[in-house]
């Protein structure tokens, strides 16, 4: 074998990334295994559908790994910067996700002390090269296509479903959304939106209490929070019945369930920054453009003063912000389907993340 493997071997976070690759190296060649370590201990296929060839395969690159592995061997990781200095080789290509406009002189230590760092926004790789990096490549996430597709469902079709999606923090702007929204839109029957907003770090109640927060006290008719979804299916299903998705976070990396709503032919609207930017256009897409910068402390995810994640967030005016969902309206109001949208798929597919890895890998 080429190359090890150090990867989340579980659907959420990075391990919808890695899953998605080792899809593509198991079709190339499904009796032949790869060295593969599991960081945290943590492999679990349980929010896809059942797929017992393909389980087979990882756990037996899993058994491997202790056999079949050399420090010699080129391995690839993909976890954070925090984390990443130790190594089962001595020639590891990391593959990390940042948010923020600043490294630390620890993360730029990391970053080279690997043979390559691999980065989905070209945003994250202007930032680290601006500190001093030399070694970055950029290479874009793909569309899983085979757990996200068009559902050929029929949804409610009497009003305008707006969405927003991800894990609920400060730095996704979740609460500066949902107010701005509501602000316009609130108890409109006309419009209705629909948040997929769940901290997992959280207990149920904690999410709940804050959703309360967020709405103030008061009560609107059209809008609702979902619990945490344990299948991929139930969120596929989810994504598809959205007709304008809502995606201003302060910073991503390249932000997959965004990404993957526009490749379902979803309309969006979208800041125009960060991560974003390496997939969002104005044709398939509402942009509309950040008025500054924050710091990203938020005691939660972003501690000050610490060796990693320093940095700030962009941010944007609710006016900017309103003005583009009237547009987006008008848009879908145009063609309810995102034709733009949907070349995503081919444009990025995970064939093409996972050539372009495996390449820098090898080289």
């Amino acid at each position: 074998m080429k190359y090890s493997l150090e990867l989340v071997v579980n659907p959420v976070s990075f391990g919808q990334v890695s899953i998605a690759m080792l899809r593509e190296i198991y079709k190339r060649d499904q009796n032949e295994t790869v060295p593969l370590f599991v960081i945290k201990n943590n492999f679990s296929l349980d929010c896809f559908d059942e797929d017992p060839d393909f389980a087979k395969w990882l756990k037996a690159c899993i058994d491997s790994a202790l056999k079949g592995h050399r420090k010699t061997n080129p391995i690839f990781k993909l976890w954070h910067l925090e984390g990443s200095m130790k190594s089962y080789s001595n020639d590891q290509t990391l593959f990390t996700f940042h948010e923020l406009d600043s490294i630390t002189p620890e993360e730029l230590n990391i970053i080279k002390a690997q043979k390559k760092v691999i980065v989905s926004s070209q945003f994250t790789k202007d930032t680290f090269e601006t500190y001093g990096a030399k070694n970055v490549e950029y290479v874009p996430l793909g569309f899983e296509s085979q757990y996200f597709f068009n559902t050929k469902k029929r949804y409610l079709e009497d009003r305008i479903t707006f969405g927003i999606v991800g894990k609920f923090e400060n730095r996704k702007s979740h609460v500066q959304i949902i107010r701005a929204w509501l602000k316009k839109y609130g108890n409109n029957p006309k419009y209705f939106l629909d948040c997929a907003v769940y901290n997992t770090f959280a207990k149920h109640e904690e999410n709940q209490s804050v959703w309360a927060q967020i709405l103030e006290g008061k009560n609107y008719t059209n809008i609702n929070f979902h619990p945490f979804m344990t299948k991929n299916a139930l969120y596929n299903d989810f994504l598809n019945s959205l007709d304008i998705g809502l995606f201003a976070s302060g910073g991503e990396a390249w932000g997959l369930p965004e990404f993957h709503t526009v490749g379902l032919g979803k309309h969006a609207v979208v800041l125009n920054a960060h991560g974003y930017k390496g997939w969002a256009t104005e044709e398939n897409s509402v942009l509309f453009d950040p008025n500054g910068k924050k710091e990203c402390y938020d005691g939660a995810f972003f501690h000050k003063g610490r060796p990693f994640n320093q940095g700030n967030l962009f941010t944007f005016s609710d006016d900017d912000f309103v003005n583009a969902c009237e547009k987006a309206v008008k848009r879908y109001e145009s063609n309810p389907i995102n034709e733009e949208g949907k070349k995503l798929q081919e444009k990025f597919s995970c064939k093409r993340m996972t050539d372009s890895i495996l390449k820098i890998i090898e080289s």
